[in-house]
């Protein structure tokens, strides 16, 4: 899931892919902005068919943070 996750990353912010982890911070470490985050935030819902809470999503971080939470969403 992390290089699909890259990839999508990609799409909202000048990175390259490869120095993407799941350690890397989404505002300090990959330069989103709240705007993009939460575009983004509507892409994976789409791309992944869940349902984010926007309670729930303030806590994600980087992008581990953002991996774990979708895998607990599809689980459901």
């Amino acid at each position: 899931m992390l290089n699909e996750l890259s990839t999508i990353i990609c799409e909202y912010v000048e990175v390259e892919p490869e120095t993407i982890t799941e350690h890397s911070r989404f505002i300090e470490d990959l330069g989103f902005n709240s705007y993009d985050f939460m575009s983004m935030v509507g892409e994976l819902e789409d791309r992944y068919d869940i349902e984010v809470n926007e309670r729930d999503v303030i806590h994600v971080k980087t992008v581990g943070d953002a991996i774990t939470y979708i895998k607990s969403l599809q689980e459901q």
